[in-house]
């Protein structure tokens, strides 16, 4: 990450509400140039309402934001010559090519030709589609659509690119594609925001704010969120995870449980008493288990516990 004192974005006390909800919820933070920024959480947590703020598109009901220097709250067409906004329904042209929709939008921005050729070259062959310039965009498949959507939006090379959870529903393959080419813009000097409902994905990004409800829960690095639990984090692992929940729900010293593909996660108050604990408890029930032991903390073990205190509270 490149070090600008001056934050590519800045959101103060960013709100926004909808008849019978309140969307966003006095939301601050900043992004640097040469970083890529996670918002995560889960639907309704407030991340597309605050994006679409960012890029112009909705103006906020009180707080403000700057993007590339601009307040896209008082000057948002300035902002959105800076920027490139990838919505989750992103406006690919299904009836034209690969090269087609890329010439679209290289012009929209006034991309001299030549520049489009070489720029539209380069993206293409860093998502892996070279070959398909001349296939129809409707015949692509969902993951290539969503590279597609991505070179079009990095046509005019902005200094702000604002991302809509655009690896919902790829393949692997083309969601490493896709990483690749952010992590090739970050050493260019790129600020990017994106949003997405995939907390593993949060291990990717250099800073993570996470949300709930237009809240702003923790917002850090994603190795020093794991350290802010302050709790002790238990992983039973077992053949039928179902069963070993129902039975330790029951249980005293239990914050939050994850369930996870092979167990559970348990965030507990005292590791040391805790483990032996359970272990009898499980064995007495008769569920099966393979392992408990002492794991390391995980970002969806602080979401859940946070969120699950949140709720006894109210």
């Amino acid at each position: 990450m490149t070090s600008n004192p001056q934050p590519a974005i800045n959101v103060v006390g960013l709100t926004k509400s909808f008849p019978d909800v309140r969307a966003v919820d006095h939301l601050s933070f900043d992004v640097h140039a040469g970083e890529i920024f996670g918002l995560v959480g889960p639907d309704g947590a407030g991340k597309t309402t605050t994006l679409r703020m960012l890029a112009g598109v909705m103006p906020p009901d009180e707080g403000s934001a700057t993007v590339a220097g601009f307040d896209v709250g008082r000057d948002p067409e300035a902002a959105k010559h800076h920027l490139s906004y990838m919505p989750q329904r992103f406006g690919l042209y299904e009836d034209l090519t690969v090269d087609e929709n890329i010439r679209f939008y290289a012009d929209l921005f006034g991309v001299l030709r030549a520049e489009r050729e070489q720029r539209s070259a380069e993206l293409l062959r860093a998502a892996g589609m070279s070959e398909f310039r001349g296939r129809l965009a409707g015949k692509l498949s969902g993951g290539m659509k969503q590279k597609l959507g991505l070179v079009c939006a990095l046509i005019h090379r902005p200094k702000v690119i604002l991302l809509d959870e655009p690896t919902t529903g790829v393949d692997p393959v083309s969601r490493r594609d896709f990483w690749r080419i952010l992590y090739n813009l970050v050493a260019a000097g790129v600020a990017i925001l994106t949003s997405t409902a995939y907390l593993d994905e949060a291990e990717r990004c250099h800073r993570v704010a996470l949300m709930h409800q237009g809240k702003l829960l923790f917002c850090d690095t994603p190795s020093h969120l794991k350290t802010r639990l302050g709790k002790g984090v238990l992983a039973v692992i077992s053949s039928d995870p179902r069963c070993l929940r129902q039975e330790l729900e029951k249980a005293e010293g239990i914050s939050s449980m994850v369930l996870t593909g092979d167990g559970v996660h348990l965030v507990v108050d005292d590791l040391s008493r805790r483990l032996p604990e359970f272990e009898a408890r499980l064995r007495r029930a008769q569920v099966p288990f393979d392992e408990i032991r002492q794991a390391t903390p995980t970002i969806e073990d602080l979401f859940v516990d946070a969120v699950t205190a949140r709720r006894s509270q109210a």
